[in-house]
């Protein structure tokens, strides 16, 4: 089916019966790992500069491991800081580290970084596509960190927006807006249930309601559900068909120039201090730069 996960799993199962709380990890939440604490920074639709990439890099390399990873949802991880505590999840980073990463900008907000899990079509806006999404992925941020209860949603709950090209119309979403043209779009509730058609200018309230609602309906305790597919009943009382205009999945773009931008590629999704001093040199430190899910690097034209 066009705009399905391409793998037909959910990111939860109906089955599944928690026992915790997630524990994926943030700047506030770090997760211990054997060479230390692992923080990760979300992006919304991976977009950052590559001067915020840089100061990153400086804090790993001051305090962690040196290099900053890549991630499958276009977000970054540094490995191997220093902690204070005894364990997850009462286990934290000294406030100096906290306080250089927060320099960054990269830490937008303290209630809510954990739920900012926002993936895009990364080249949304620089070439291709149905419409430019990256205005409504900016809006739907806002609008998260300005809900309060929305800092209920697990640290796993996803929300993933395809501009129509179907880049990552195949990715196990929570809520998935899957551009139509370039004034509608049409919202996957987990992995089977559809909306009806919406203008673009009416998504963010309704991913915002819908995220709400399942605040509401998970409950709390350890075994609260982490993903709509895992909740009792469906989301939506009333689904409509999946619109004969969705998208089949495509493969990622190659590597190399490309119209509008440079697609670059990052081998194991890892940047060393030598690679983002690199960057600046070639591109400028303030170039706007995108992370993708397939752990590379967009870099629109200035």
């Amino acid at each position: 089916m066009p705009g399905s996960p391409a793998n037909d799993a959910a990111p939860g199962s109906l089955s599944r019966t928690r026992t915790r709380g997630d524990l994926c990890p943030g700047v506030l939440r770090p997760w211990l790992a054997d060479d230390g604490a692992l923080v990760r920074l979300r992006l919304v639709g991976g977009a950052t500069r590559i001067d915020q990439l840089a100061a990153l890099g400086a804090v790993a390399e001051k305090y962690g491991s040196g290099t900053v990873h890549l991630t499958k949802r276009a977000n970054l991880q540094v490995r191997g800081l220093p902690v204070v505590g005894d364990g997850c999840p009462s286990a934290s980073l000294p406030h100096e580290v906290v306080a250089a990463i927060e320099a960054t900008g990269l830490l937008p907000s303290h209630s809510h970084e954990l739920v900012r899990n926002i993936l895009l079509s990364p080249l949304s806006g620089v070439t291709g596509g149905r419409a430019d999404l990256r205005p409504l992925a900016e809006r739907l941020d806002r609008a998260l960190r300005a809900t309060p209860a929305a800092a209920g949603l697990s640290a796993r709950f996803l929300f993933v927006l395809d501009d129509g090209r179907g880049d990552v119309v195949g990715r196990s979403a929570d809520l998935g807006v899957i551009a139509l043209d370039e004034r509608t779009a049409q919202v996957r509730v987990g992995s089977a249930q559809w909306s009806e058609p919406l203008a673009l200018d009416d998504v963010v309230p309704a991913l915002v309601g819908w995220a709400t609602a399942f605040v509401a309906a998970r409950g709390t305790g350890p075994d609260a559900p982490w993903h709509v597919d895992e909740l009792p009943t469906p989301l939506l009382a009333h689904a409509a068909q999946p619109d004969p205009r969705l998208p089949e999945p495509t493969a990622p773009p190659a590597y190399g120039a490309l119209p509008g931008c440079v697609h670059r590629q990052v081998p194991d999704g890892r940047l060393a201090p030598r690679d983002l001093a690199a960057l600046a040199a070639e591109f400028g430190s303030h170039r706007r730069i995108v992370v993708t899910p397939w752990r590379s690097l967009v870099i629109p034209d200035a």
